[in-house]
């Protein structure tokens, strides 16, 4: 039986060798295939940037040549058919011109600040197409509504806690505290002044603002919010900024209400006043020292000889 098993056994030879030889084609094979593709990678990558570079130069031309100034014939015609609107509320066509002029004037890229959203809206987005144009309003849904019919408006909502019955205490309140909350010269964004705006975006108060039109909020009765609170904030930001035109343009619409004239000579002051026109006042204010405690030279107030 043993040798029976013994001659029916058979061996079995293994070859390394054999083994190796095809363990190091197929690594060379891979190696192979990874070059290949490492040189695809980088040929990929460097023609993709050399493109973005081309693309971002060609853009930057574009960009440099496709925006030249506003006509004044363009600038007319807005200005024409914006004024002979059926809209009873629409601004007087000497009142739009003057602003016009103005924007026509100011150093490129303008910064306008407009509050309130208004038939001009438009009409001061065309006129400012090089610059930046921001609106602020107090109907949350109204702004919403404005910029998704017209996406190249920039508009905020904010909300006023002010009320028109309360301006002679309000105005009195910053008065006490000139010196602190309400000094002329600060960051609004830090300040707990009952008259400024601290609830815009952080950057909005970083922004040097060349013209600033203060045609909102809305309404002239006692539980209305008034425009104190935008012409305090006008002041502030016109008197704090850090480069740009040292000088802001500021502009106060429905100028003849009480309310509004009063407010403005205390915080733009009638020494700064450079035009009184139809229902248009229009300020100048320079750039002041930070250790400024003092909105006007003269310190006599106009509430107090005003009725309420």
């Amino acid at each position: 039986m043993k040798n029976t098993i013994g001659s029916s056994t058979k061996l079995i030879l293994l070859h390394p060798y054999i083994q190796k030889q095809g363990s190091s084609n197929r690594f060379w094979a891979l190696a192979f295939v990874s070059l290949l593709t490492l040189a695809f990678l980088l040929t990929l990558i460097y023609t993709r940037e050399s493109k973005i570079t081309t693309s971002i130069a060609v853009a930057s031309t574009i960009t440099s040549t496709s925006t030249p100034p506003l006509s004044k014939a363009v600038a007319r015609a807005l200005v024409h058919y914006a004024s002979n609107s059926n809209n009873t509320e629409h601004m007087s066509y000497t009142d739009i011109k003057h602003i016009a002029d103005v924007l026509q004037k100011c150093s490129q890229p303008c910064n306008l600040l407009v509050f309130g959203l208004t038939h001009e809206t438009l009409l001061w987005k065309a006129l400012n197409h090089n610059g930046r144009t921001v609106f602020i309003d107090e109907n949350r849904y109204y702004a919403a509504y404005i910029e998704e019919k017209y996406p190249e408006i920039e508009a905020y909502d904010v909300q006023y806690t002010t009320k028109l019955s309360e301006m002679k205490e309000l105005i009195a309140g910053v008065k006490e505290q000139v010196r602190n909350e309400c000094k002329p010269v600060q960051n609004l964004l830090f300040s707990e002044c009952k008259l400024g705006l601290n609830d815009l975006p952080n950057q909005f108060y970083e922004v040097d603002w060349d013209v600033i039109l203060i045609d909102g909020p809305r309404g002239y009765w006692p539980e209305a919010p008034g425009r104190m609170s935008a012409i305090f904030t006008a002041s502030v930001l016109a008197r704090s900024k850090k480069g740009g035109n040292p000088k802001t343009h500021i502009f106060v619409h429905d100028f003849h209400q009480q309310v509004d004239r009063i407010t403005s000579d205390e915080f733009l002051c009638k020494e700064n006043l450079v035009k009184s026109m139809d229902m248009l006042g229009h300020f100048v204010l320079e750039r002041m020292d930070a250790n400024s405690f003092q909105f006007c030279r003269n310190h006599n107030s106009t509430t107090a000889n005003s009725s309420s």
